[in-house]
């Protein structure tokens, strides 16, 4: 696999996908004050895990513009990334009221934070198989396909990358497309681990998503079990 020495994201006004760019245009007339357009990642290009999730939400990322900001699944991830010392600072206290409000309706959990500063990554970032909101959180394969360049230069431009950590079976193909692995390469399973360089583990999760929270196939002490694995293989 190659390694480049910089990366740039989508513009705001990618092109790469019909459908995305009509309900993008949609959404700007319908949401003005969200951001619109292809959420970039958080957290530096330095950092030794990569987290990737599948899409930015609607009312989440795309309305705040950071991944997993604003929606029921960052509340899980963050949770999860603020125990292991990957994150530090008030995750909600970034948020407007709206949105804190929007997202612990419903939530049996209880948001714990040492910090009220700023939120911060530490070793660590968060970027999504496609980048653009896509109608009803459910991506297309063709759109799933134009976005994974976008992924494979991401993680090309990682030069201490060591654990990519997937949110899912959609992400789990698309960074094994990225790493240039064929589908086959690995089976996605929970906790399941996969060498796809001599220095990069892919580790794979389900999904911190409210679906998968409410219905119990993860749990918020499951999720953190995965996260502290990836801690304990960078050697942290």
């Amino acid at each position: 696999m190659f390694r480049a020495m910089s990366f740039t994201p989508p513009p705001p006004d990618c092109p790469l996908c019909p459908r995305l760019v009509a309900f993008r245009e949609q959404n700007r007339i319908n949401y003005p004050a969200f951001f619109n357009a292809p959420v970039p990642p958080f957290g530096e290009l330095n950092a030794q895990l990569l987290i990737v999730g599948l899409a930015p939400g609607l009312q989440g990322a795309n309305q705040t513009g950071r991944p997993f900001t604003g929606d029921y699944a960052g509340i899980i991830l963050y949770d999860s990334l603020l125990k292991s010392g990957f994150a530090e600072g008030d995750y909600l206290a970034t948020l407007p009221e709206s949105v804190k409000g929007r997202i612990r309706e419903g939530g049996n959990f209880q948001w714990k934070s040492e910090s009220q500063g700023g939120f911060r990554l530490h070793n660590c970032r968060i970027t999504n198989a496609v980048r653009c909101v896509p109608p009803e959180n459910k991506p297309e394969n063709d759109e799933i396909k134009q976005c994974n360049v976008f992924l494979k230069n991401e993680i090309a431009a990682m030069p201490n990358l060591k654990v990519i950590t997937s949110l899912g079976l959609i992400s789990h193909n698309a960074v094994l497309k990225a790493t240039g692995h064929k589908v086959g390469y690995a089976k996605f399973t929970h906790g399941g681990m996969h060498k796809l360089t001599d220095t990069i583990t892919l580790l794979d999760t389900y999904h911190c998503s409210r679906y998968n929270i409410n219905t119990g196939r993860l749990t918020q002490a499951m999720f953190d079990e995965i996260i502290e694995r990836a801690k304990k293989l960078l050697g942290a």
